[in-house]
């Protein structure tokens, strides 16, 4: 990829934070072959987990916020996986889990908060094949938790 991913970061005004260590037994990103595969990683605001359920105490927007925030993370987790962002020639797969009650149907709007941001920050290889469902809940009351595979 010819692209400063850093640069384009910076215009965007996107500082990555330091990766997010594993909660549990697993790693945060792991290669096979040409392919990087990131653990879940969930919401989180201020550095703690960003709790709330969709349809009951966060609205869509909020919840399309806090997926952009994991965007974030994703990328700080692969920045720190590969070495550069620069690495990455494509986002291959997006998958979101949104807490979300019976009722709430807007899960795909909500993961569009980290779909967004990569298309951003890739430009056409940010694209990606997607899915976003609702779960009754998330690891430690987290609003939302999204993985990615990367190929490199």
């Amino acid at each position: 990829m010819t692209t400063d991913i850093s640069a384009r970061l910076k215009t965007l005004g996107i500082d990555l934070p330091p990766p997010s260590p594993p909660a549990a037994a697993y790693v945060m990103a792991i290669t096979t072959g040409n392919t990087v595969f990131l653990s879940g990683h969930i919401a989180k605001k201020e550095g703690k987990p960003w709790i709330g359920k969709l349809g009951k105490d966060m609205d869509t927007d909020t919840g399309k916020a806090a997926a952009r925030a994991i965007a974030i993370d994703l990328l700080a987790s692969l920045q720190n996986h590969l070495g550069s962002l620069d690495k990455v020639k494509r986002i291959v797969k997006v998958m979101g889990l949104v807490n979300s009650t019976d009722q709430y149907t807007e899960q795909h709007l909500v993961v569009n908060g980290c779909s967004e941001l990569l298309f951003e920050v890739f430009g056409e290889a940010g694209k990606h094949a997607r899915s976003a469902f609702g779960v009754a809940q998330i690891p430690l009351g987290a609003c939302v938790e999204i993985e990615l595979i990367a190929e490199i």
